[in-house]
């Protein structure tokens, strides 16, 4: 995928998609830079965040097919400060926004795979509630996937809320119907997953593309953003915070027009590893859901997903442009500190993999950019966590801190002032999906990715000079001692938030370590 180089974000020329949101859907948002050491604003400052589904850490300044993939998720990257290191705590969507939103590790706070009931939920102050208690006016638009206890709903009277049902009514009233022809099913496939100790059959989204049947103007993602717009045009007599947490690019991909057609599959720059495992992969990945999803698709079939995932997210694009023009009209911009992020990636064929749900860079590396007017204006490289956002959030607004744990570290020196993050190991778990199955734990250290699984090889990768980790080097000698130090710092970080998994398995894994193939010349 092609990109433009940091800090260097040029808008290209693209295809019209028309009067999406009621304006020209390649129009770019007008945001003006900071600059560093402005006085902020004495009154409370308004917070716009913004959450997309599986859309991938590169596509922020990508290129694709002649063009520009998040034109103005680039602008707004340009006018505060991208963290391109950013990952998720958990490559699976209800763990990943539960972390996040409360700022505890996902083996902490209980919710560790998508537990749509909340059971495993514990009691821990989400972000929302923190900033209803300090006055603020809170809007909730989008998908819900959050799990706290008492739930999200009951912990905070919220100002505005619109979910998925609201959707749904809003179709029906129109006479449309949201479910594909055929069922669902035409876009799921059958994979073998382990469930609580037993292999089960589960039916998961599939690579499958089609059209969307309807207007782009009716997509779910579209309804969202407008009833963003909205909100934003509303009096605001109190600080606000918006909570916009859109869909796309999350399968299945149907894709309505003009976004199903801008990306051309055959000009699409696919990765070099798409369809090709790493060298050295250990003996049961091939198991994993992920593989199972990417069974039997060639080159071609690959191509197609892409162009299918990069309109999805460029509609998402579209959609965030008219709400950010919108913070812009208002004249609210500049009192508004607005976050995008994204709960994880995608691997679109990457390790011969398709969804998340595994540690590797394109699952787990996420889009973050912060803007606080009047502030810094940069790129950091430097690993951060997810875990990070709710100390920053209150840092930029002044709000205290809960007094419940927190496992992140507030990035506010970086936003504000443009020091560096603390440089600092950032851990990642997966625990199976609907209930506890799969395991991995891993780091990100600097350079280094270290990925533990119970009875299993583990993994090393060299993230600078194997940025697609193609080549898992944990069995190379030379990595010994990194591997034994890297595997301790795994054990210690995770026994101390509630952990259940054993790590003796995998000192064993490490001690018979040794072999080490290099890729031919």
């Amino acid at each position: 995928m092609q990109q433009s180089a940091p800090g260097c974000l040029p808008l290209l020329r693209r295809r019209s998609g028309g009067t999406f949101w009621g304006e020209a859907a390649g129009a770019a948002v007008p945001l003006a830079s900071g600059v560093t050491g402005a006085k902020m604003p004495e009154q409370p400052l308004n917070l716009l965040f913004v959450m997309t589904d599986h859309q991938r850490a590169d596509s922020i300044g990508a290129v694709q097919s002649g063009v520009e993939v998040t034109p103005n998720l680039n602008r707004l990257a340009s006018a505060g400060v991208w963290f391109q290191r950013a990952y998720t705590t958990c490559p699976l969507c209800v763990p990943a926004r539960t972390a996040l939103a409360t700022g505890v590790y996902p083996t902490q706070n209980g919710v560790v795979c998508n537990d749509w009931s909340g059971a495993s939920a514990g009691n821990f102050p989400p972000l929302h509630e923190l900033l209803a208690a300090a006055g603020y006016d809170v809007g909730h638009i989008g998908v819900h996937h959050i799990r706290v206890r008492p739930d999200l709903r009951r912990r905070v009277e919220f100002a505005f809320w619109v979910d998925s049902g609201d959707y749904r009514r809003h179709m029906a009233a129109l006479g449309l119907d949201v479910a594909p022809e055929g069922g669902s099913r035409m876009f799921q496939r059958e994979v073998t997953e382990l469930q609580d100790g037993r292999l089960v059959r589960q039916w998961y989204s599939s690579t499958r593309t089609a059209v969307w049947p309807y207007a782009a103007e009716h997509f779910l993602d579209a309804y969202y953003c407008r009833r963003a717009v909205d909100w934003l045009r509303r009096p605001h007599p109190r600080p606000f915070a918006l909570f916009l947490y859109l869909w796309a690019p999350h399968p299945p991909l149907r894709v309505p027009e003009p976004f199903a057609s801008i990306f051309a599959p055959d000009r699409i720059d696919l990765p070099a590893n798409v369809g090709r495992p790493a060298l050295n992969e250990p003996a049961g990945r091939r198991a994993s859901m992920p593989a199972q999803l990417a069974e039997g698709l060639d080159e071609a079939a690959w191509r197609r997903v892409w162009a299918a995932h990069l309109g999805l997210v460029n509609l998402a694009d579209q959609g965030i442009g008219s709400v950010l023009r919108a913070l812009d009209a208002s004249g609210l911009a500049s009192r508004t500190l607005t976050v995008f992020t994204v709960d994880h990636g995608e691997h679109l064929g990457q390790h011969a993999m398709y969804q998340k749900m595994e540690m590797y860079e394109p699952a787990v590396r996420v889009p973050l950019i912060i803007r606080l007017p009047g502030a810094w204006t940069g790129v950091s490289a430097v690993p951060v966590s997810h875990l990070d956002v709710v100390p920053t959030v209150c840092d930029c607004l002044g709000l205290s801190r809960p007094d419940a744990p927190s496992d992140g570290e507030s990035l506010g020196p970086t936003v504000e002032q443009g020091l560096p993050p603390h440089a600092r190991p950032v851990f990642l778990q997966y625990s199976g999906n609907a209930t506890r199955g799969v395991i991995r734990r891993a780091v990100v250290h600097g350079r280094w990715k270290y990925v533990y699984t119970p009875d299993d090889a583990p993994e090393l990768f060299d993230l600078e000079d194997d940025p697609l980790e193609t080549l898992n080097v944990a069995g190379c000698p030379e990595n010994a001692a990194r591997l034994i130090r890297l595997h301790r710092l795994v054990r210690r970080w995770h026994r101390a938030r509630r952990d259940w998994v054993s790590y003796e398995s995998g000192m064993s894994a490490l001690a018979a370590a040794g072999n080490c193939p290099r890729p031919l010349a």
